[in-house]
């Protein structure tokens, strides 16, 4: 048994937050009915690396739409069209949950909103993901996560130390606004579900990347509004704590964490510089925050003096916590991340098999469910519809 086995999600989302949210539901055992256009379906389909099967061919599917589609059921259906439409809505009445990302607005002239579809389906939890929200100045406008990395804030935090004219900022490598909204979303909608479960209620779900964006600077931002103070760009380091930052080694960078004045004292006694604790002028975190410039380069010096892994195995023996930093294909080959298979691998109908990125959640009683890969576009089709209208149709592939 899964945790989700009874809901049924109508996924009309594209690209990645409305897909990450309703592939979190699947894993959890929701059945997710991807509805796609049937020209073409998701755009997603068309970005990242193409799939290959074992003899290299490409197979058509795209790394980017295997990363947050599987475990889902696709249907293809036109709703500009009225007796696709009229399914889609029927599919809409039947569905625990229904999930979208079109503009603000957009699914009422097809009778595809909240307002009209809760009318015969009032326990229905009705989830919309938009750049900017229902309502306010920007409501109509479109938005990518780039624009929300620099309009959230995001940006004036990454990259480069600030060293003056010289500092830039760095877009976060993934599309960090797009995934934390798909995370809030499906909290959210297990939040409904359980409101739900106690009253028999649905309802609707704002949720806007712009906000999950800025939301999710939680004590950066915090720190401003208690503060006054501006929040910088730090390169690797941590804005409240030091030493908390990638230091030079004799082959490579190490990242160290120091979280309280005794792992202080414990990392200079493990670096041959034991006297550095007592110096006052680096006593109690803030002062160290305050003496970095004296600081670092003294830590530096005695970082170069060995390997990395050494540091490593000398430094987590004394709960000094520290780490390399990997490429993907050393983190891939970290025993850890090995013994923990977040690396797995399941059937696929064109390419044989194909690797994945496993959800990380482990549940003692309901685990998270692997059975389907990313489908195929209008994959499913007549098995949906009889599934869930009990139509007798032919299949359309």
């Amino acid at each position: 048994m899964t945790a989700l086995s009874d809901i049924r999600v109508l996924d009309l989302t594209r690209i990645f937050a409305g897909p990450w949210a309703s592939q979190m539901l699947a894993d959890f055992g929701a059945d997710v009915v991807k509805v796609e256009h049937p020209r073409g379906g998701d755009d997603v389909r068309k970005m990242g690396f193409p799939q290959r099967d074992d003899s290299g061919v490409d197979t058509g599917e795209t790394s980017s739409f295997l990363a947050v589609n599987r475990g889902k059921r696709s249907v293809t259906l036109d709703m500009t069209q009225e007796e696709e439409r009229d399914k889609l809505i029927e599919l809409a009445t039947r569905a625990d949950v229904l999930i979208e990302n079109f503009k603000t607005g957009g699914l009422s002239k097809y009778g595809l909103d909240y307002q009209s579809i809760s009318g015969s389906n009032p326990g229905l939890i009705y989830c919309s993901i938009t750049g900017f929200g229902q309502d306010g100045p920007y409501a109509a406008l479109p938005g990518y996560d780039p624009i929300f990395q620099a309009m959230s804030g995001l940006l004036s935090i990454t990259g480069t130390a600030d060293e003056g004219e010289g500092s830039r900022p760095a877009l976060v490598g993934y599309s960090v606004s797009d995934i934390n909204a798909g995370f809030y979303a499906a909290i959210a909608i297990l939040a409904a579900l359980h409101h739900r479960d106690l009253t028999g209620e649905g309802q609707h779900i704002d949720l806007a990347l712009l906000d999950a964006q800025f939301a999710a600077h939680s004590h950066i931002a915090m720190n401003y509004l208690v503060s006054g103070k501006m929040p910088v760009r730090a390169g690797t380091a941590s804005q409240i704590n030091t030493p908390w930052q990638s230091f030079d080694t004799a082959d490579r960078p190490l990242m160290i964490a120091v979280g309280n004045d005794r792992q202080f004292a414990q990392l200079c006694e493990s670096l041959g510089i034991a006297g550095l604790a007592s110096d006052p002028r680096f006593d109690t975190n803030r002062d160290r925050m305050a003496n970095k410039p004296a600081l670092l380069p003294l830590l530096q010096q005695a970082l170069l003096a060995r390997k990395a892994s050494d540091w490593v195995e000398i430094l987590n023996a004394v709960g000094i916590s520290s780490g390399p930093l990997n490429d993907f294909g050393a983190a891939v080959a970290d025993p850890q991340i090995a013994h923990r298979q977040m690396i797995r691998e399941m059937p696929h109908p064109k390419a044989g098999t194909m690797n994945f990125i496993a959800n990380p959640i482990r549940f003692s009683r309901t685990p998270v469910r692997y059975d389907r890969p990313p489908p195929l576009l209008g994959q499913h089709n007549s098995e949906v519809l009889v599934d869930w209208l009990g139509a007798d149709v032919e299949d359309d592939q």
